[in-house]
């Protein structure tokens, strides 16, 4: 099974800056898209089903974007999500914007999610078939903190 899900996609040009390249808050767009598709199509639900059979879904918490290497529209790029981390009640996502070769990093984005009951307004914990779930999807990085993450990608894309 692979752990690293991916999607193809082509920079548009309406969601570029006048000198041609992908404007920060699109980037979260593309990053978000491409996510929600990977949970549909590789974890089999979409959050709005899960929240109508089970009155809960996730929340975000907490979002940490680095921005690595500029996108310029018409250029075609994979975006991949995987699951770093998980607790209890919290879930940690990285997805990232690459080359179309795969080779460079454009950006990185850790998303930290929380259960949420919608009826009772509070966190809950997480049932133990989602983790199994998430952990299927899971991988092990070296790198614990946010900071570390971007420091590893920059010294890699030095490479190309």
């Amino acid at each position: 099974m692979e752990k690293e899900i991916s999607t193809k996609v082509k920079i548009r040009f309406s969601d570029c800056d006048p000198i041609g390249h992908l404007n920060n808050v699109k980037y979260l767009e593309y990053m978000f898209n491409a996510r929600e598709d990977h949970v549909e199509d590789f974890y089999g639900f979409t959050y709005e089903a899960w929240t109508k059979k089970t009155g809960c879904t996730w929340i975000t918490v907490q979002n940490e974007i680095a921005y690595l290497k500029e996108v310029r529209y018409n250029q075609k790029v994979v975006i991949t999500s995987k699951t770093v981390f998980i607790s209890d009640r919290t879930s940690t996502i990285e997805i990232l914007m690459k080359s179309e070769d795969e080779k460079l990093i454009h950006a990185v984005l850790w998303v930290q999610v929380i259960y949420f009951n919608m009826k009772t307004r509070k966190s809950e914990i997480q049932p133990d078939d989602v983790k199994e779930l998430f952990q299927k999807f899971q991988m092990d990085i070296e790198e614990t903190d946010f900071a570390g993450r971007v420091k590893y990608f920059r010294k890699q894309n030095k490479q190309f």
